[in-house]
């Protein structure tokens, strides 16, 4: 029971320090390209909170720097469905084959391809009250998952390399 409290403490305090650093990163990596505002960052965050917490961690991480952002101004309601179904996708990923790249391969499937399209087919015209062709989400998604992917992959090494995290194998 004292070992499961400890655990849920960590994970918490994880999940803190990874929205506070999403959320204090966004004003100076979020910039529009196109219609949306891109943000490398939650990927980024995306792939760590994935790989150290798991997939609903990672997607409630993703929820709640989405709010702050919109909340700032730094980003738009593309941002729920962009960050969190590859939050959630990267989590699936490498809890189902404990590889660190196939959990960044999910981030960028699931924002890059998935997230636009709910995006340009429910997000947008429901929530914004605009139609958004999907052919103009899917380069701003994929590029800042891509970008985004990379970091948090090369920030989870290092994180394993440093005995900050350990890795499953």
């Amino acid at each position: 029971m004292v070992q499961n409290k400890k655990t849920n403490t960590r994970n918490v305090a994880y999940a803190v320090v990874l929205v506070a650093i999403g959320v204090a990163l966004a004003p100076y990596t979020s910039f529009p390209v196109g219609i949306a505002k891109i943000n490398p960052t939650q990927h980024f965050v995306n792939v760590v909170g994935a790989v150290i917490l798991g997939p609903l961690w990672a997607t409630v991480i993703a929820a709640i720097i989405g709010l702050i952002r919109n909340a700032m101004g730094v980003g738009t309601l593309l941002a729920f469905p962009g960050g969190m179904i590859g939050a959630f996708l990267a989590g699936i990923a490498y809890r189902r084959f404990r590889n660190l790249y196939l959990g960044g391969v999910g981030e960028v499937i699931g924002t890059g391809f998935i997230a636009p399209v709910v995006s340009a087919l429910f997000v947008a015209p429901v929530f914004m009250g605009r139609a958004i062709p999907l052919l103009a989400l899917v380069p701003s998604f994929l590029g800042s998952t891509i970008i985004g992917a990379i970091i948090g992959v090369l920030a989870v090494r290092l994180l394993n390399r440093a005995d900050i995290v350990q890795l499953e194998a």
